[in-house]
């Protein structure tokens, strides 16, 4: 009974929310996985494609880049759903992601996480700013914001650095509505992302 009531004692002054914001029911403890709403489609290998791509993601806000799901009423405050959370952090699954992105377009030899026994001569860092349920406006938007930076490996050399942000409407006040949306922004994020890559290693190699 003790310990019965030390839990109910630690969700109560938690302050987090269940699967839907404001909710009274608590459901079942739910993990969603980060998706690309518009995987593209493998295209063939450009002739004469040699770059050699690794991608490292990394967490610049640590609450943006936690396995919790994120929202905010005003600005400058985050909140967490209670019964809802990523399966993994957010700037490891978004560099997945834009590995099968870069893949798919055929423009590398090789696209490879960073640390995979592999030889590469660009590093792409993706950085994750923010990635927030944004309900100051109900029923809100997903909104991301990544920083990418192009390191030439091969003199270690910073060749380009750029910030992307994507935001998608949210259907409804709840954690699946908002991953839904989470993963169109993650493809109109991924539409900008993928080609500044491509143009941006194909115009250093001239």
């Amino acid at each position: 009974m003790r310990l019965l009531a030390a839990a109910a004692a630690i969700a109560a002054l938690s302050g987090c929310l269940s699967v839907s914001v404001g909710a009274g029911d608590a459901p079942a403890f739910t993990y969603f996985v980060l998706a690309d709403a518009r995987p593209a489609s493998a295209k063939p290998s450009a002739s004469g494609a040699a770059a050699k791509l690794a991608i490292q993601g990394t967490g610049a806000e640590p609450l943006a880049d936690s396995t919790a799901l994120v929202y905010s009423r005003r600005e400058g405050e985050r909140a967490l759903y209670q019964f809802a959370a990523w399966t993994e952090r957010p700037s490891r699954r978004l560099a997945q992601l834009a590995q099968q992105r870069l893949e798919a377009g055929g423009q590398f030899a090789t696209v490879a996480q960073l640390g995979q026994p592999v030889a590469t001569d660009w590093l792409l860092t993706l950085a994750v700013d923010t990635l927030v349920h944004d309900v100051s406006a109900s029923p809100g938007r997903a909104q991301i914001v990544l920083r990418a930076e192009l390191v030439d490996r091969r003199d270690r050399r910073l060749a380009a650095r750029r910030t992307f942000s994507a935001s998608a409407p949210v259907a409804e006040v709840s954690s699946a509505a908002a991953v839904q949306a989470f993963g169109t922004a993650t493809a109109e994020l991924l539409d900008q992302l993928a080609p500044w890559v491509e143009t941006t290693v194909a115009a250093a190699r001239r």
